[in-house]
């Protein structure tokens, strides 16, 4: 369990996933940089959220911008929607009729990633909704814009044990005020905070150089 004040971002888990340096980047040392992969995602999640939303399809209610929260993982955020399924085995809600059982879906750019950045994201939330509500749930759903299309997640046991080892190290790194040191990868060229995590004068062994030639260039237009 943790103390409220050491709660982070459950959005950090991505993150992590995707690279622990991105994480502290972003969560450590608060630094964004937006590009268009994450302009676009964040104008999906616009579109998907208004907590005051809540839409009946029949024996599916859907409710937007979730509140979430785990003292165990000592995580908080929101959910993009939380579909409530009529079922037997569901919670019962207040102002509707039997027991419905929540469904987490969670809205991406783009198409399904080589990593498992979005599942385990996916995971933590239906492990805070789990805490929250008391119930089971055993799969979520992944929407990419892309594809247009719905990816049905199992949540098991390896998936959890993954959202869990990603929390603490969130945790330590966040604790211990660490940003480690960049790798270069392919996944960089994607990465939002490219240039602030690997500037091209960095890479530069001769800064003097790097200069005149930035000059010349300047010089030159």
């Amino acid at each position: 369990m943790y103390m409220e004040e050491d709660y982070l971002f459950l959005s950090g888990i991505q993150h992590i996933a995707f690279c622990p340096r991105q994480f502290a980047l972003i969560h450590i040392e608060q630094q964004w940089q937006e590009n268009i992969l994450t302009f676009d995602g964040r104008a999906m999640h616009e579109r998907a959220d208004d907590p005051f939303f809540v839409e009946s399809r029949g024996a599916v209610l859907i409710s937007r911008s979730v509140p979430l929260v785990s003292h165990k993982l000592g995580l908080y955020g929101i959910a993009d929607v939380v579909e409530f399924h009529k079922s037997k085995e569901g919670i019962p809600i207040e102002g509707q009729d039997g027991f419905w059982h929540p469904y987490p879906v969670e809205y991406k750019r783009g198409k399904p990633k080589k990593d498992d950045r979005d599942q385990v994201q996916l995971c933590a939330q239906a492990m805070c909704l789990e805490e929250m509500l008391g119930v089971e749930i055993p799969t979520g759903a992944l929407f990419y814009g892309k594809t247009r299309r719905r990816q049905v997640v199992k949540l098991d046991v390896s998936l959890r044990e993954r959202v869990s080892e990603l929390s603490l190290q969130m945790h330590r790194l966040f604790e211990q005020g660490i940003t480690p040191k960049p790798i270069k990868t392919k996944a960089c060229e994607s990465c939002s905070l490219v240039d602030l995590c690997l500037p091209k004068s960095a890479a530069r062994k001769n800064v003097k150089a790097y200069l005149d030639s930035a000059a010349a260039h300047m010089g030159g237009k």
